[in-house]
C-alpha cells in the first residue's frame, strides 16, 4: 500500500508579494522605514507592474530583432529580357520602417522606466538584501552613468533616417555603397538590442524564477532564438549576394568602358527610360558575363545560387523562405556544404556561419534535451525503479502471483501519481498554504463522513492536515479480521468489501460493500476516544479488502489520537448516537442483539404458554377428587373401579405435562445459549462535561 501525505500577504520588511498567475520569490530590498514608492512616480523594481512590463519588453526586442534584418531585403534586381537594374522595393521599405517605429517606441517606453524605477542601494546591503532608493534624482544620476548609453544607442531610429533621409539625399549610382551603409547602421544597433536580452532575462528570472512556466514553452523559446539566428543568417547572405552581383556588374562596365562608354548610372532602374541606356544594352556585354553559369568571368561562390535561382529577382515571400531555409540548411551543418572563392569577405563569412553553427547548435541541443528530458524525468525513473524491482523478485524467486500483484501495483501507482511524490511537495510548503491545500483536497470528503460532518472548521482543519494518500489495488487485503487497526480510510474511488465471521464463529458471516464517501477502521476511532488508552491498538472486527482499485485518504493511528487529545470536544455524546448508526461494526452487533433479544422473547412466551397447561391439568386433577369424596360411599363396587381407573389417568397426564415442559425448557435453553457477538467499544462519556 503506497501512501503520501497531502492569501499570502505582501511583506514590506522582506518585499514579498504574491502573483496569482506567476510565483513570486524573495525579493532583495527593503522600504526605507516610513517611505514607501509613490505608485505614479517610482516604481518598486520587484513589482507586478516591472515584472510584466519586462515580459512585455522581451517580446517586443525578440520582435526588434526580427524586424531589422528584413532592411537587407530592401534592394532587388529586376530582371528584363536583354538586361537587368538594381532597384529599392519601396511597398516593403514602407511596412518594415512601420514595424521598426512601433519597435522604437518599446524602447523609448523602457527608457522612461528605467527613470521611474527604484534601485537597490549597494552600501545598504545586508545578507543579500538592502534598501530601495527611491529619489528619482538620484535613479537617474545612477542610470545615466550605467545603462542609458546602451538603451539609447537601441532606441534611435537609425535606419528610418538613413532610408528616408541621408540615402535620397546623397543618391548614388554605386549599389555597394548603398548597402554598405544599410548594413552599417543595422548591425550598429543590432549589437546593443541584442545585448538586452540578457539582463533582461536575468531581471525576469530574478523576479519570478523562471522566463518561462513550462517545459514546452522553454523549448520553443530557444527553438526561437536559433530560429532568429538563421534569419538573420539568411538576410546577411541575400545582401551580400546582392552587393556580389552589383560588383560584377561594375568591373564589367569598367572593362568595356573605352568600347560601350558604359556609365554605372545604367545599372540603376531609374534609367530605364533613357535612350542612351537603350543603345547601350544593344553593345553591353555586362549581363553575359556575370551570368553565374559563365565562371570563367567571376567567381560568386557561395553566394551564386542566390543569382543563379533567380532569389535576388524573386518576389519578398519567395525569396525570405528560400535565404530562411539557406541559414537554418548551413547554421545546422556548420557551413560544411559551402564552397567559397578566394574573396576574403566571402571566407570570413563561411567561417563565422562554422562558428555561430557549431556555438548555437550545441546550445540549442543542450537546452531542448534539458527541457525536453524533464517532462520524461519521471518516466526515466519509473522505468530504471520498475526493472530493479523485476531483478529483485527474480534474486528472491518469488511466487508468480505475488509477482503479478507488484507488477499490478507499481503500474496503478504510476497510473494514479505519475511519479510525483505528493509528500516531498506538501513538506517543502509553508503551513498556512500546506492546510489550505490540504482543505481545499480533503475537506469535502471527510464531511461526507456523518460522524465527522458534526464537529467545527478547526477540528476539521486538524483531521485535513493530517490525512494522507492511500492506493490499493484490486484484491488487495486493507485488515484482516483479528489484525491491529493502524488507520482509518476514506474512500475517495473504488469499493471494499468489508465482512465479519465474528472470530470465526461457525456459520456466522456478515458482509458489506464500501463505496466513495464511505469508511473503514471504525475501531481505531473508539480506540482514540477513550479517556485512557492503552499503547496498544485496537484488533479489527472486520476483514476489508478492496474490490477494484482504490484511492483514499488515511487517518493513521497516531495523528488521530493527537486530535482526540488536543481538541476535547471530539469527546462530545453529541458525538455517540452518529457514530453507533454509522458504523457497520455497530450495526452488526445491533443486528445480533435484536436477534438475542427476539430468541429471549420466544423462550419466555413458551415457558409460560407451558406453564398455563401444567397449572390447569393440576386444578383438574383436584377437581376430581373432591368429586370422589362427596359421592355416596353406598356406591357399587363397580362404580369404585371406574373412579380409580380415572384418578389413574388424570396422575399419568399430569406427569406427562411436566416432563414435557421440563424438556421445552431445556431445549430453549440450548437454543439460546449461544456464544454472543462482542459488543463494540466506546468510550466513557461520562467523564466528560460537554454539550448534550
Amino acid at each position: 500500500m503506497y501512501k503520501n501525505p497531502i492569501p499570502f500577504q505582501k511583506s514590506e520588511g522582506l518585499g514579498v508579494n504574491r502573483d496569482k498567475n506567476h510565483p513570486r520569490f524573495g525579493r532583495s530590498k527593503v522600504f526605507p522605514e516610513g517611505q514607501r514608492p509613490e505608485k505614479s512616480r517610482i516604481l518598486d523594481p520587484g513589482s507586478d507592474v516591472v515584472l510584466k512590463w519586462n515580459r512585455i519588453f522581451l517580446f517586443s526586442c525578440l520582435m526588434a530583432l526580427f524586424v531589422d534584418p528584413l532592411f537587407f531585403y530592401l534592394p532587388s534586381v529586376l530582371n528584363q529580357e536583354r538586361s537587368s537594374c538594381m532597384r529599392t522595393n519601396v511597398d516593403l521599405r514602407i511596412i518594415v520602417t512601420c514595424f521598426r517605429t512601433v519597435a522604437d517606441v518599446f524602447y523609448l517606453l523602457h527608457v522612461v522606466m528605467k527613470f521611474r524605477t527604484a534601485y537597490v542601494s549597494p552600501r545598504s546591503r545586508v545578507f543579500g538584501k538592502g534598501e530601495l532608493v527611491m529619489d528619482q534624482r538620484e535613479i537617474a544620476v545612477r542610470y545615466l552613468k550605467t545603462e542609458f548609453l546602451i538603451d539609447f544607442i537601441a532606441a534611435l531610429p537609425l535606419p528610418q533616417i538613413v532610408i528616408w533621409f541621408i540615402l535620397p539625399a546623397i543618391r548614388s549610382s554605386h549599389a555597394d555603397h548603398t548597402n554598405n551603409a544599410l548594413v552599417l547602421i543595422v548591425f550598429l544597433q543590432y549589437i546593443p538590442r541584442l545585448y538586452l536580452i540578457f539582463p533582461l532575462s536575468s531581471q525576469i528570472i530574478k523576479a519570478a524564477g523562471v522566463v518561462t512556466q513550462t517545459a514546452w514553452a522553454g523549448a520553443a523559446y530557444n527553438l526561437l532564438l536559433y530560429m532568429l539566428a538563421s534569419h538573420v543568417l539568411g538576410a546577411s547572405w541575400y545582401l551580400v549576394s546582392i552587393e556580389r552581383h552589383a560588383t560584377c556588374w561594375k568591373s564589367a562596365c569598367g572593362d568595356e568602358f573605352n568600347r560601350t562608354k558604359c556609365s554605372l548610372s545604367y545599372l540603376d532602374c531609374g534609367t530605364l527610360t533613357h535612350s542612351d541606356r537603350a543603345e547601350w544594352v544593344n553593345k553591353t556585354l555586362v549581363f553575359t558575363n556575370c551570368n553565374p553559369d559563365n565562371g570563367t568571368y567571376f567567381n560568386y561562390g557561395i553566394f551564386g545560387t542566390a543569382v543563379a535561382n533567380n532569389v535576388v529577382s524573386s518576389g519578398f515571400v519567395e525569396k525570405y523562405f528560400y535565404c530562411l531555409w539557406w541559414g537554418l540548411q548551413n547554421l545546422s551543418s556548420y557551413g560544411q556544404g559551402l564552397t567559397t572563392s578566394t574573396f576574403i569577405g566571402e571566407t570570413l563569412f563561411a567561417i563565422l556561419i562554422a562558428m555561430l553553427g557549431l556555438v548555437l547548435f550545441a546550445h540549442l541541443i543542450g537546452n531542448m534535451q534539458t527541457y525536453l528530458q524533464s517532462m520524461t524525468v519521471r518516466l526515466e525513473e519509473w522505468r530504471v525503479k520498475r526493472r530493479d524491482t523485476e531483478e529483485w523478485m527474480r534474486h528472491r524467486q518469488l511466487p508468480e502471483g505475488i509477482q503479478c500483484r507488484i507488477r499490478r501495483f507499481t503500474q496503478y501507482k504510476w497510473f494514479t501519481t505519475r511519479g510525483v511524490d505528493e509528500e516531498t511537495i506538501l513538506r517543502g510548503l509553508p503551513t498556512d498554504l500546506r492546510r489550505d491545500i490540504q482543505r481545499h483536497l480533503c475537506l469535502d470528503l471527510v464531511r461526507r463522513v456523518p460522524f465527522f460532518s458534526k464537529m467545527d472548521d478547526q477540528l476539521l482543519d486538524a483531521i485535513c492536515e493530517r490525512l494522507v494518500s492511500s492506493l490499493n489495488t484490486q484484491g488487495t487485503y486493507i485488515v484482516r479480521e483479528g489484525d491491529p487497526v493502524a488507520e482509518m480510510l476514506f474512500i475517495i474511488r473504488g469499493t471494499l468489501e468489508s465482512s465479519t465471521t465474528n472470530g470465526g464463529r461457525t456459520g456466522f458471516f456478515n458482509s458489506t460493500t464500501l463505496r466513495p464517501a464511505d469508511f473503514c477502521g471504525e475501531e481505531l476511532l473508539a480506540w482514540a476516544l477513550l479517556p485512557r488508552s492503552t499503547l496498544n491498538l485496537p484488533s479489527s472486527t472486520r476483514t476489508v479488502r478492496a474490490l477494484t482499485e482504490v484511492e483514499a485518504f488515511a487517518l493513521r493511528a497516531e495523528d488521530l489520537k493527537f486530535v482526540a487529545n488536543q481538541f476535547r470536544r471530539l469527546h462530545s455524546k453529541k458525538l455517540q448516537h452518529t457514530f453507533r448508526y454509522y458504523s457497520h461494526h455497530w450495526r452488526t452487533w445491533a443486528a445480533c442483539f435484536v436477534q438475542a433479544a427476539w430468541r429471549r422473547f420466544k423462550k419466555r412466551k413458551l415457558a409460560k404458554s407451558l406453564s398455563l397447561q401444567e397449572s390447569f391439568s393440576e386444578e383438574q386433577l383436584w377437581e376430581e377428587k373432591e368429586e370422589l369424596e362427596g359421592e355416596n360411599l353406598s356406591s357399587s363396587s363397580t362404580s369404585t373401579l371406574h373412579v380409580k381407573q380415572n384418578l389413574g389417568f388424570t396422575i399419568l397426564a399430569s406427569r406427562f405435562a411436566a416432563n414435557t415442559r421440563r424438556g421445552a425448557q431445556q431445549k430453549a435453553k440450548d437454543v439460546v445459549d449461544l456464544p454472543k457477538f462482542q459488543k463494540p467499544e466506546e468510550p466513557d462519556f461520562s467523564v466528560y462535561h460537554d454539550e448534550d
